[in-house]
């Protein structure tokens, strides 16, 4: 057969006329030759013929659907349906233009030029995040080095995600070296101590404050050739995004204490963050960032979308425990369809939980395999088949309608997954590493020394961990392990006369858990290390034996004498680590009252599942020296070498940690604020190893004065403050003042108020001042003219320059400190009104700051007027006073400094009716004289 044969025959199947013969020569023979593959073959489908056809027509470009449906001269429709089969088995790329282009991925690089890199692939099943992969290739491609950029998007859209990829992206392009740094750094947990935000992005100098021992690089050094990532950035205070400006626009930076040496790094920076930029950052930061990507939240991608993460994730599941899973329509429909309030995060984390419950059931035999169906899935999940009208559309074209189930199959190409590292296994640890030794001639002596230390490490790791997050397993093991585990141990605490804690209980129920599952299977248990075991801790192995015949009694299986070797680690390590807890800092609570420390005490330790912090109640009819003769007997007591850290609430009490840490000689560290809280996260911090100082700087990081933290009392009530911007132009440019000092002073707008005013005249803007100032304490006006009022005073064109906003920021923060310290106070100061105290106190501060020509900073202001108002409560309880040492010399350096504070001193003295020693004054003066320094 020749090439006119097959043409004769195609004219006389289709019934052409010859005149057009000559005309569609061309088209006529390829259409033959389709024509004749079909009915030579017989088994060639359409879709094959239309993939076949499209890879020799994309060798001149990418095709659309008409173009190829006409050139193989069928229906339409059917070539499109048949190009959408072919992208979903990810043989053909489709472009986001209109009409849609066609393109084999076998020809897409010759075609275009255009590596398929890690975002390429990553964009194919999430289109709705095509405009943020091209603007993230944009900003990395952007000569010379990049454009930093920041991402929006609500919690759990994947935006720490999409900043990795960037980071892969920008390797992949050769833009950053291979081995280029990708640095992440949440601005939360710095978001109210500047200072250590400083030191921790810029780094220290040595010296450059107490503690500074040594030189330490920072953050943007680490990612010095690499990607900086600021997570959260919408926390960064407005110092932390001004430390910024000079690196983003010159490269140069200097370390925390450095004056003269400028650094410089090559760093991108990647910022993401959950708010509008608009009114959380400062807009000569975001001027700063020209690249704004946006992650839409999971309800705003297509449903083909949320059904590719959803087969993504269970794939991923399916390879993590190496088991074929399917998965029912219907819990699939769910997944599609519910309301999943956390975005992709979620998605992720009920599926997870889904697979989890139903292999706990597959390994306790309760189910011949690893089958997901909707009632396997958390209620708020089940809820979407409730709609099923609204979704059935959409179910049918992504599911279809006879299909029962989605098989998942951990040997089916990882392209694309990240697959998450499983626990670790104490059976398969030791079975690869005796092994490996075996292998390598190590004798059986030297196995034994050498799996010693890897199974107590493991043990170690093991309850460590289920101490941490070990309420999950609850959902997971069968509720019989749960049950046989509380008989094992309630016989156990009977035999050994002890009280196990709660990760002994939950990590022996995941253990014997894995235990059983694994007789069941037929696998060996070998403990290379039970001979030691049984001879160290005799008493232990043999409660471990008999508890090995309760498990057999209740599983009706054999257990090994090897299985008790490792259930005696659960006794050992928790009654080792009771007696290890001299290696870790003290918790002491002292606090005035019958009963007040020990009722914290009591709620930490608690809540904790574990006696470790200590309380000392300093009766208020016990002498101060009483009170701390009770602290030095604990501490000789219990003598922990890394120290302890106090939480005390006032007065005297301050002291005690400087004499035991002179007296004793070991480190103290006084919190002077104590409440359940902090007991509890000093507690949690000391017992998993913190140092003195890591737990002391957490807890000043988290003080009740930190408004992220514990509102106060005043924020649940009505402003109390107020800010007032006054124009001439009308109540317009008012409400832009109001906006300006919205967007660059610091508020808490449940504490703080700016009031824009409309000015008529001057007899009008001071009557309507003074009736606002009968509600609310007016921190500042800021008017075009002068107003007869005592209140500070700015004019407008300094606010507009900005000159005048460091000054009202102080005064806002002056006024809020006050505030806020007033209502804290009221339960500690027992003998005067906290409110009032402190009114006084801001007086005698303000005289002495006005003599001294100095403004204190926030801090010291905080320090002063607590060690004054407990200094005045402490010494109308007639406690005894505290010496300060040196006294004499101190105030003959300091003779001006000491007769300027102690004149201030007298208005309180004489309100008070009390004596205010010289010891007393020495100690004030001590905040004015560093602030003066």
């Amino acid at each position: 057969m020749d090439r006119l044969f097959f043409i004769k025959l195609f004219i006389i199947y289709f019934n052409i006329p010859k005149r057009n013969m000559d005309d569609d020569i061309e088209c006529k023979i390829n259409n033959v030759l389709v024509f004749i593959t079909c009915w030579g073959v017989g088994l060639m489908k359409r879709v094959d013929i239309v993939y076949e056809k499209l890879k020799k027509m994309a060798q001149k470009g990418a095709v659309s659907t008409i173009e190829l449906a006409e050139s193989l001269n069928l229906n339409r429709a059917n070539v499109s349906s048949d190009l959408n089969k072919l992208w979903k088995a990810e043989l053909v790329r489709k472009t986001d233009t209109r009409p849609v282009l066609y393109l084999p991925f076998e020809n897409e690089q010759i075609l275009t030029g255009e590596k398929k890199t890690y975002l390429d692939k990553f964009v194919k099943d999430n289109r709705s995040l095509s405009t943020a992969v091209e603007q993230a290739k944009a900003a990395l491609l952007y000569p010379p080095k990049g454009m930093h950029s920041l991402i929006l998007g609500k919690t759990g859209v994947g935006k720490t995600m999409f900043a990795g990829m960037m980071h892969m992206y920008a390797i992949e392009m050769k833009k950053i070296e291979e081995d280029a740094p990708f640095i992440t750094f949440n601005c939360a947990d710095y978001s109210n101590n500047p200072q250590l935000l400083t030191s921790q992005l810029f780094g220290v100098k040595k010296g450059a404050y107490t503690g500074a021992d040594f030189d330490r690089i920072g953050l943007i050094e680490k990612a010095n050739g690499g990607i900086l990532f600021l997570d959260e950035v919408h926390r960064l205070p407005v110092e932390g995004q001004e430390m910024f400006f000079t690196f983003m626009d010159k490269g140069i930076f200097r370390r925390l204490g450095e004056t003269e040496m400028e650094r410089k790094a090559n760093v991108l920076i990647i910022s993401a963050t959950t708010e509008n930029p608009e009114s959380s950052l400062l807009r000569t930061f975001t001027r700063r960032i020209p690249m704004i990507i946006r992650i839409p939240a999971l309800s705003e991608r297509s449903a083909e979308e949320r059904f590719e993460l959803i087969k993504n994730f269970f794939k991923r599941q399916s390879i993590l425990l190496k088991k074929k899973i399917s998965v029912s329509s219907n819990a699939v429909r769910s997944f599609l369809s519910y309301n999943c309030t956390n975005n992709i995060g979620q998605l992720e984390s009920d599926i997870k939980l889904a697979c989890a419950k139903v292999y706990a059931d597959f390994i306790c035999h309760r189910r011949d395999n690893m089958a997901v169906k909707n009632c396997d899935l958390p209620e708020h999940v089940r809820e979407a088949l409730l709609n099923a009208r609204e979704h059935r559309e959409k179910w049918a074209s992504l599911i279809g309608i006879n299909n029962n189930y989605i098989i998942f199959c951990p040997n089916t190409k990882k392209e694309d997954v990240e697959v998450e590292d499983g626990a670790d296994n104490i059976y398969e640890m030791i079975e690869n590493k005796v092994n490996d030794l075996i292998e390598n001639g190590v004798s059986d002596e030297e196995i034994e020394k050498t799996m010693e230390k890897d199974i107590r490490s493991y043990f170690t790791r093991y309850l460590n961990g289920v101490d941490e997050s070990g309420n999950k397993y609850n959902n997971i093991i069968d509720p019989d392990i749960v049950k046989l585990v509380d008989e094992v141990l309630k016989y156990s605490e009977t035999k050994l006369n002890r009280i196990f804690s709660q990760k002994v209980y939950l990590g022996m129920a995941l253990h014997v858990s894995n235990t059983v599952k694994r007789i069941k299977m037929g696998r060996r248990i070998i403990n290379p290390h039970l001979n030691k075991v049984r001879i160290k801790y005799k008493e232990a192995f043999n409660v471990a034996l008999a508890c090995t015949n309760i498990i057999e009694r209740k599983t009706e299986l054999v257990l090994p004498i090897d299985e008790a070797g490792f259930l005696t680690m659960f006794f050992v390590l928790d009654e080792e680590e009771s007696n290890m807890k001299n290696d870790t800092v003290g918790v002491i609570v002292i606090a005035h009252g019958d009963s007040v420390a020990t009722s914290m005490v009591d709620v930490a330790n608690k809540l904790l599942g574990v006696e470790y912090a200590v309380a000392i109640n300093a009766s208020l009819d016990l002498a101060p020296q009483s009170i701390l003769s009770k602290v030095r007997e604990h501490i000789k007591q219990s003598d922990r070498k890394k120290g302890y850290i106090f939480l005390v609430d006032m007065g005297s009490l301050l002291t005690f940690g400087e004499v035991i840490e002179k007296e004793i000689g070991i480190p103290v560290k006084t919190v002077d604020f104590v409440c359940t809280p902090f007991v509890i996260e000093a507690a949690r911090k000391a017992m998993l190893g913190y140092t003195l100082d890591e737990i002391y700087d957490d807890i000043m990081k988290i003080t009740h004065f930190d408004t992220n933290t514990e509102k106060s009392r005043f924020a649940r009530k009505k402003q109390m403050l107020a800010i007032v911007t006054a124009c001439l132009t009308g109540e317009g440019s008012a409400v832009a003042i109001k906006s300006l000092l919205d967007h660059h002073v610091r508020i808490d707008k449940e504490l703080v108020e700016i009031i824009p005013l409309n000015i008529v005249g001057k007899v009008d803007i001071e009557k309507r001042i003074r009736k606002i100032s009968e509600m609310k304490k007016v921190v500042c006006i800021v008017s075009p003219f002068n107003i007869r009022s005592k209140i500070p005073q700015f004019n407008l064109s300094d606010v507009l320059n900005l000159r005048a906003i460091d000054d009202i920021q102080y005064l806002v923060d002056i006024e809020v400190t006050y505030l806020k310290l007033g209502d804290n106070l009221k339960y500690h100061i027992k003998n005067v009104d906290s409110q009032e105290l402190i009114f006084d106190i801001k007086k005698c501060i303000a005289t002495i700051e006005k003599k001294l020509r100095i403004n204190l900073d926030s801090g010291n202001l905080i320090g002063i007027i607590l060690h004054i108002s407990c200094m005045v409560d402490r010494l109308l309880s007639n406690e005894l006073r505290v010496e300060y040492k040196e006294k004499d010399k101190y105030i003959s350096d300091k003779k001006e400094l000491f007769f300027l504070i102690r004149g201030s001193l007298k208005t309180i003295e004489k309100k008070y009716k009390m004596k205010i020693y010289a010891d007393e004054v020495c100690y004030i003066m001590n905040f004015f004289d560093c602030e003066k320094q």
